[in-house]
């Protein structure tokens, strides 16, 4: 794989050309897409890895979800412990999940947990950064997330972007940018609407008012006489500089690219499969988005920040309710019907799944009948894309505090995760002024029990 530069590119004037030419509110998916397209024609292969993955979908629970509640229970531990909920068994013997996790109990075959995370990272920007990118923050540089990586490598024959976030890409405390030190090209475009809603739609995706595709094409023509006089051309040669624009109008101009989004496509037994809250139409699209070449897709799942008010938040959804809609059952009506849809599709030996927070949750109850930041120990879910399903890869201690064996570090992860994707973990990138910097840490190893 040879390395991928990531110099910005400058004009003739030190204008940038955005600067000088608006598409009438079109900017996030207008002239912009310039940003989120020119590198995505960068990607070199290496001979020595087989990629076993094409996409991958993140499904990011911000706040730091609860393991004891999810995918590590511990049911013979003391009440202040084991919590609220209770466990039931999975599809693999010895194997037990949250009560409010049926269906992804169900699909455990299918499904690797790790149960050693281990980071000493927990507050929300730094855990976030950490477990997004492999790398422990520093204030001297921002390292890119795992969808800027994947965008800033990827072929991109495609209209639509590399790395797109459902519904947006504020997470831990909205600091992350997502791209790092790579250009701007690489960060996530947000569809900016929640795909639950009636009315959804994505931003800038239409034509703003006053804007018709012969407007667009106009000042298309004018874009490329600007670049045809920087390199001292004209438009005699017939000559286009910029085919990252090019690419941009055709997205505007695509109704393909526009039906992507369209959840009122879907079946209505399927949209009901997912699930009606924000997190299973998320995932629904973001399905949508893999079957038409996506290669990674974040899907940002709010609130797991459960401070107080446990069980409401997790289980119940509100006081009083009679049907369990919280995090935790909307999060296995979505899981389990988006690796059922992937199955089914002979989607899922192609798309890496993965499903993680910044932390998990202290081992004790507090006070407020919640649970704190605790990194020391947390899990994480895969599914698909070449991972062998079926295990539970380390353990927590009998009380969810500490890894008890085979810790496995946000590095390691990284290192996982691009190893799945086919993407050497050990690959260098170059920063503006020229430092190299490996895709993931020197001391990141794969871990080799979750590669099928």
């Amino acid at each position: 794989m040879s390395k991928a530069s990531v110099r910005h590119e400058g004009t003739c004037n030190g204008v940038r050309r955005r600067d000088l030419i608006r598409v009438g509110g079109l900017t996030a998916f207008g002239l912009g897409l310039g940003d989120y397209l020119r590198h995505q024609r960068l990607w070199a292969a290496n001979d020595n890895t087989v990629q076993k993955a094409k996409s991958c979908i993140l499904v990011w629970l911000d706040g730091g979800p609860s393991h004891l509640e999810t995918f590590d229970p511990k049911p013979e531990a003391p009440l202040e412990v084991r919590g609220p909920l209770g466990s039931i068994s999975t599809a693999i013997p010895g194997i037990r999940f949250s009560e409010c996790l049926p269906k992804t109990a169900a699909a455990m075959n299918q499904i690797a947990i790790v149960r050693s995370m281990t980071s000493p990272l927990g507050e929300h920007n730094f855990g976030t950064h950490y477990l997004m990118t492999g790398y422990k923050p520093t204030p001297v540089l921002e390292y890119p997330a795992y969808g800027a990586v994947v965008s800033q490598l990827h072929r991109g024959s495609g209209v639509l972007p590399c790395n797109i976030a459902v519904p947006t890409f504020n997470v831990g405390g909205s600091r992350l940018t997502g791209g790092g030190y790579l250009p701007a090209a690489t960060r996530p475009f947000s569809v900016g609407g929640d795909p639950s809603k009636a009315d959804f739609a994505v931003r800038d995706l239409d034509f703003f008012q006053g804007l018709d595709l012969t407007r667009l094409d106009r000042r298309r023509q004018f874009v490329a006489a600007l670049n045809a006089f920087e390199e001292g051309k004209t438009q005699d040669q017939n000559h286009t500089s910029d085919p990252d624009l090019e690419r941009a109008y055709q997205l505007i101009a695509s109704e393909d690219a526009k039906r992507a989004f369209q959840l009122s496509e879907e079946p209505a037994a399927v949209r009901k499969e997912y699930g009606g809250k924000t997190i299973g139409q998320s995932c629904l699209l973001a399905r949508r988005l893999v079957e038409r070449g996506v290669p990674f897709v974040t899907v940002n799942d709010r609130g797991w920040d459960t401070h107080e008010k446990l069980q409401v938040r997790l289980k119940d959804g509100f006081a009083g309710a009679k049907v369990d809609v919280g995090l935790v059952p909307s999060l296995d009506h979505a899981l389990s019907a988006l690796i059922t849809d992937l199955e089914q599709r002979a989607m899922l030996d192609e798309t890496l799944v993965v499903v993680m927070g910044e932390f998990g949750r202290t081992p004790k109850l507090n006070t407020r009948g919640g649970r704190d930041h605790w990194p020391r120990v947390f899990s994480v879910l895969m599914a698909g894309g070449g991972v062998a399903g079926g295990q539970v890869i380390g353990s927590s201690d009998a009380v969810g505090e500490s890894p008890l064996d085979r810790p496995v570090t946000p590095s390691d992860l990284a290192a996982t995760i691009y190893t799945l994707l086919g993407i050497d973990p050990k690959e260098e990138f170059h920063t503006d002024d020229g430092r190299p910097v490996r895709i993931s840490p020197y001391e990141a190893e794969p871990v080799s029990e979750l590669i099928a």
